[in-house]
């Protein structure tokens, strides 16, 4: 049966993406049907998508890619699903999938929030990654973030008992929002210690981006929440 889709009039991603290189392009030719989920109605069983029976993390918005090749190359023992709208930062991680010989790793470029709504089964996922998602700093657009009630409400959904939920950004504000929405679902416990955040776990690479602001002295807040 097809789901039905009502429109979603406000989203947390604009679509701005410059040409893809050559390389890029390349990738997204030849890689997409072995390492990509295409876009569809159906429920991704995620078991067959990987040919095997592991721990599943998702992550939304992966960037170019860097950080989740590491934690896939570093983390055999976990089959990941990363999600990004730009192909530009899809074909740079197809790239690294077929230079780093990952098979632990796929592709989704697609809307999260719909993917996670209408193609994942409920109780699937072990962790749900968020890192540093568009901060939507003006207070007119804080509708658009990503984080909001209703999305932790879908993700209680998705994730299993005992999974977890992992996010962190750079801006201080939304960071008090995410505590504050998450805080609020009963379906949620917080790792954090007394301040409600986590120092960044090893499994979470640094990166460069991250290294800079650091070095002007800027902060980075890290959460953790547990799925009851």
């Amino acid at each position: 049966m097809t789901n039905t889709k009502p429109l979603r009039t406000v989203r947390s991603f604009v679509r701005r993406e410059g040409r893809l290189t050559q390389a890029q392009q390349r990738a997204i030719d030849t890689l997409w049907t072995e390492f990509a989920v295409d876009n569809g109605d159906s429920i991704i069983d995620l078991n067959a998508l990987f040919g095997r029976d592991a721990p599943k993390i998702l992550e939304i918005g992966f960037g170019n890619g860097h950080s989740l090749a590491q934690m896939a190359s570093e983390q055999p023992e976990h089959d990941f699903l990363g999600i990004e709208v730009h192909r530009p930062g899809v074909g740079q991680l197809l790239n690294s999938i077929e230079k780093l010989g990952l098979t632990n790793l796929r592709v989704a470029c697609t809307d999260a929030v719909e993917l996670i709504k209408y193609r994942l089964a409920d109780n699937s996922l072990d962790r749900l990654q968020l890192f540093f998602p568009d901060p939507w700093h003006k207070k007119r657009h804080h509708k658009r973030r990503i984080i909001q009630p209703e999305f932790v409400a879908l993700l209680a959904q998705k994730i299993k008992s005992g999974g977890y939920l992992h996010m962190a950004t750079d801006w201080q504000h939304y960071a008090e929002q995410m505590l504050d929405d998450l805080s609020n679902n009963d379906q949620f416990i917080n790792c954090g210690n007394d301040t409600g955040y986590i120092p960044r776990p090893d499994y979470r690479p640094l990166t460069k981006f991250e290294q800079r602001g650091h070095k002007l002295g800027h902060g980075v807040w890290d959460l953790l929440f547990k799925r009851r």
